[in-house]
């Protein structure tokens, strides 16, 4: 197996003279209809990843394919989820999948089965979950919790969040929400302030995540939370746990009712289905609804080990995205979930993303010649429409989208306006915005004409349940993965997040000197 610069590939040239596909052309009247029939890949959860309007075709996509078996990506996914060090910046394996299911052999680091090790962490989180709900494990006044509040950030926040709040109606509407879920992340006093003056105090667990246990704007709020047990009038040791890694200063600590463990081998971005979000999940839907999350999650992954482009979502998702950045010129994608529960689904994909595959660097250290990953932004739709839709349909940038949708609510309740339900609307302007970015519009007046030939993607599925959630947490790790190994990425660290924190600490040191002393000052910092 070798991992070689993208520009080094004989595929990378045939990519470089295929001819443009022109998406109006090929979408427009019903030629554009068989295009939708066949330009589409079945997901795991009963989802379908829809493609025909990407600039691609046939031939383009036998390149891609070339592609894909060029740069050995399914050989290189089966070498990652077997143990081999893929993380080459911190000399470290990659092991998230086990969380969700054994795709290849027992992976043994440390004199340690991992997956045993993660099996047992999310067993006991689920063991201690069932104890709350049960009410075996009380507050000092023998009352039941009622809300648990995560208290990290990056991936400690962002992953649980978005699969917290995607499922939070659902499980409302299938009565399996058996506590409220709450998160703090920002280290701006605000946001706690703000999360603790809503909150029962009284009846609330916090969960710490924190893998080195000394991540400073957690800790921070981890203290800002006890002072305010305390100003209550309760022990904090009785309302706090820890999420971290067996070597923390959080690790068996007496300040937490338990602790549950995770190693270095699943980096933040990627720990939504480990026990950092399987000790708040399991709290606020039960360990079965979590449980649920993880099929989901080990069907997409399942999908990933398949060579033929054209039936593996992810592999496909990856490709056509690095054809659209390496030569469409494409710099930034929009995420635009058709689902209010998806809320925070783009938050996530924008860490996922940009600090996986925002290098500059190859795997080896060395300076990369061609673009790598783009901007990610997004927000729900019908909301983004009224928002930002302006410059995705008629500014000079072309940005590709990637929506997401389902033919059915969450929660049942819907109401019939001049003859259609709501969800009709929704999945309406879904399927209009697809059409209008594809094929445009002709207009005498400039202000009223749409160029058109703007590519979308889309993931369709019937509801958004914990196994649609976990499915398409998965595609999407597994689509920048793929992608990292394309441009030959470390995808895995994240250095570039460390500068600032270094920085800071500085600053809060008073050891600063120049601009930095100014800004400061300016800030009042000092």
């Amino acid at each position: 197996m070798k991992w070689n610069n993208f520009d080094t590939l004989k595929s990378y040239e045939k990519l470089g003279s295929a001819a443009a596909v022109d998406v109006k052309t090929v979408m427009s009247g019903e030629n554009g209809a068989k295009r939708v029939a066949d330009y589409r890949v079945s997901m795991a959860a009963d989802m379908v990843y829809s493609y025909a309007a990407k600039p691609v075709d046939d031939e383009l996509l036998n390149i891609l394919q070339e592609l894909a078996d060029e740069a050995e990506l399914t050989d290189k996914y089966a070498a990652l989820y077997n143990g081999e060090m893929i993380n080459t910046g911190e000399k470290r394996l990659v092991l998230h999948q086990l969380c969700r299911g054994q795709l290849g052999k027992d992976v043994i680091a440390d004199g340690v089965n991992k997956r045993e090790f993660y099996s047992t962490q999310q067993k006991r989180a689920a063991e201690f979950a069932v104890k709350v709900h049960n009410g075996e494990i009380l507050n000092e006044n023998g009352e039941k919790f009622t809300t648990a509040v995560q208290i990290g950030i990056g991936g400690s926040d962002l992953g649980p969040r978005a699969l917290y709040m995607a499922l939070e109606n659902w499980a409302r509407a299938n009565g399996t929400l058996k506590m409220e879920a709450r998160f703090i992340s920002n280290v701006d006093p605000d946001d706690a302030s703000a999360v603790l003056a809503t909150t029962d105090l009284a009846h609330a667990l916090f969960i710490v995540v924190s893998k080195s246990g000394t991540t400073l704007e957690t800790l921070t709020n981890e203290n800002f939370v006890k002072d305010a047990l305390r100003a209550a009038g309760l022990d904090p040791s009785k309302h706090m746990l820890a999420v971290t890694s067996e070597t923390s200063p959080l690790a068996g600590n007496p300040e937490y009712l338990d602790s549950f463990y995770m190693d270095d081998y699943i980096g933040g971005r990627y720990s939504g289905t480990s026990s950092v979000g399987g000790a708040i999940l399991s709290l606020a839907f039960g360990p079965d609804v979590f449980a649920r999350i993880l099929e989901g999650a080990a069907q997409a992954d399942a999908t990933g080990k398949e060579k033929d482009i054209r039936k593996n979502p992810a592999l496909l998702d990856a490709l056509i995205g690095v054809y659209e950045r390496s030569f469409l010129g494409y710099g930034v994608t929009a995420v635009l979930p058709y689902s209010q529960a998806l809320i925070r689904f783009p938050a996530h994909l924008q860490q996922l993303d940009m600090e996986s595959n925002g290098k500059s660097v190859n795997r080896f250290g060395d300076p990369v010649n061609y673009v790598t990953g783009p901007v990610i932004f997004g927000e729900p739709g019908t909301n983004g429409q009224h928002s930002f839709y302006q410059l995705l349909h008629q500014g000079t940038d072309i940005i590709p989208i990637q929506f997401v949708g389902f033919k059915k609510s969450q929660m049942g309740n819907d109401v019939i306006i001049e003859g259609t339900t709501s969800q009709q609307k929704l999945s309406a302007n879904v399927a209009a915005q697809i059409m209008a970015f594809a094929c445009g519009k002709d207009d005498e007046n400039s202000n009223k004409y749409f160029a058109g030939n703007r590519p979308s993607s889309i993931i369709v599925g019937e509801q958004l349940t914990p196994e649609a959630a976990g499915a398409l947490l998965a595609h999407f790790e597994n689509k920048v993965m793929f992608q990292g190994f394309v441009w030959n990425l470390n995808s895995f660290d994240q250095e570039g997040v460390q500068l600032g924190k270094v920085l800071a600490k500085k600053v809060l040191a008073k050891n600063t000197d120049g601009a930095l002393t100014a800004y400061s000052e300016l800030l009042g910092i000092f």
